[in-house]
């Protein structure tokens, strides 16, 4: 089976009710070869802060949520063995480094990145790169 690439707005889906979460919570127990960038436990902590800060989860919720989050069983791969061609990559196409780590990633592993940004998915629908990014929800 091939890698899959999860960015961290599906593993936020996963953890938080949302339009896609069933989706995502289905490829978190899949089973298969999740991989990210190491930069994804950063981001989620993020996530985890903002819901906290909007009083939609509380202090041990959130200290929970984050001891959930460092035990999925993703391969992360250090950002500082992408960030060359992520840098890269981000200049070529606008996007931000951080999206372009997860797609650079994708690629160097042959995998398929799965997100839950449509703007990243559609920057990349039509490029060199379109079948390295696939969208939460289906078809872009």
């Amino acid at each position: 089976m091939k890698p899959v690439v999860l960015d961290a707005s599906v593993v936020a889906a996963a953890f938080f009710p949302e339009k896609h979460s069933a989706a995502a919570q289905k490829l978190l127990v899949s089973g298969g070869d999740l991989c990210a960038p190491d930069l994804i436990y950063a981001e989620l902590a993020n996530v985890i802060w903002k819901r906290y800060r909007r009083r939609e989860i509380d202090k041990s919720e959130a200290v929970e949520l984050l001891a959930d989050v460092l035990e999925l069983p993703l391969d992360t791969t250090p950002s500082e063995q992408l960030a060359d061609a992520a840098l890269d990559l981000a200049m070529r196409t606008g996007r931000t480094v951080y999206d372009c780590l997860y797609v650079v990633l994708a690629g160097q592993l042959k995998a398929v990145l799965v997100s839950g940004d449509r703007r990243l998915v559609n920057a990349f629908a039509h490029g060199p790169l379109k079948d390295c990014v696939r969208w939460l929800g289906g078809a872009p």
